[in-house]
């Protein structure tokens, strides 16, 4: 059985709350952090700018990505020089499309070759890695995160298509894959079987990250010391 401390792919934190951010950062298996729109919209932030910075000045040295969030290229480049600029530790999160199913490469190529570190997000078909990892592969380092838990949520096995990613990323020897939007603590075991670079995860999973390599009939009992508590806590009688 894997042990946490065995585990080669990197962990990093998924989320938008500084309080669990700051949780997080003290723990050293958490090698880096990730953030959306989505993220923070959940958690009631307005000032995208000023919580951007914040992060950034207490978290100074593990990579943090932060989106753009226009549907225009012209736009997208232009937030993305800006964001670029809050941190050397800062990768700035291209969506592969934009809304009308356009594709970013372009833009993408043209800020990876002028050095911005780049994570290219919502990516789920291997025409669309391919695609990527050519954009990025003479460029800065950049992270090419694929949402392996939505391709999961179609009915489809993520592990081939991951194993194939893994595969299709030695061409860009600077560029690491992301397991993006894990479902359950096994998904790092299994990122980490392939040889996956670099799983983001929520701090729900996180809070599970204990239980690797937890004795089966340890867990068992404790399940029926649970349903026993909580029995007897509601009161039930028959």
């Amino acid at each position: 059985m894997t042990r946490l401390e065995d585990l080669k792919v990197k962990i990093f934190a998924d989320g938008a709350e500084k309080a669990g951010m700051l949780e997080m950062y003290a723990k050293p298996y958490i090698k880096g952090f990730t953030t959306n729109p989505t993220l923070m919209h959940k958690v009631g932030l307005t000032d995208y700018r000023a919580f951007a910075r914040d992060i950034v000045g207490v978290i100074p040295d593990r990579p943090i990505s932060f989106e753009v969030f226009s549907d225009e290229f012209d736009e997208m480049e232009r937030q993305a020089r800006e964001i670029a600029t809050w941190g050397d530790n800062v990768y700035v999160k291209i969506p592969v499309t934009n809304t009308r199913r356009e594709p970013a490469y372009d833009l993408v190529r043209r800020l990876a070759n002028e050095g911005v570190k780049l994570n290219i997000t919502a990516i789920m078909t291997i025409d669309q890695v391919r695609n990527v990892v050519d954009a990025v592969k003479d460029g800065a380092p950049s992270c090419v995160s694929v949402f392996a838990g939505r391709i999961a949520d179609t009915g489809r096995d993520p592990v081939p298509i991951m194993t194939e990613c893994v595969d299709i990323l030695t061409a860009a020897p600077q560029s690491e894959l992301i397991w993006a939007s894990p479902r359950e603590l096994l998904n790092i075991i299994q990122a980490d079987a392939i040889g996956c670079h670099i799983i983001t995860v929520t701090n729900d999973i996180l809070k599970k990250l204990p239980l690797i390599g937890k004795d089966l009939g340890d867990y068992s009992l404790d399940t029926v010391k649970m349903f026993f508590d909580d029995g007897r806590k509601a009161g039930f009688t028959l």
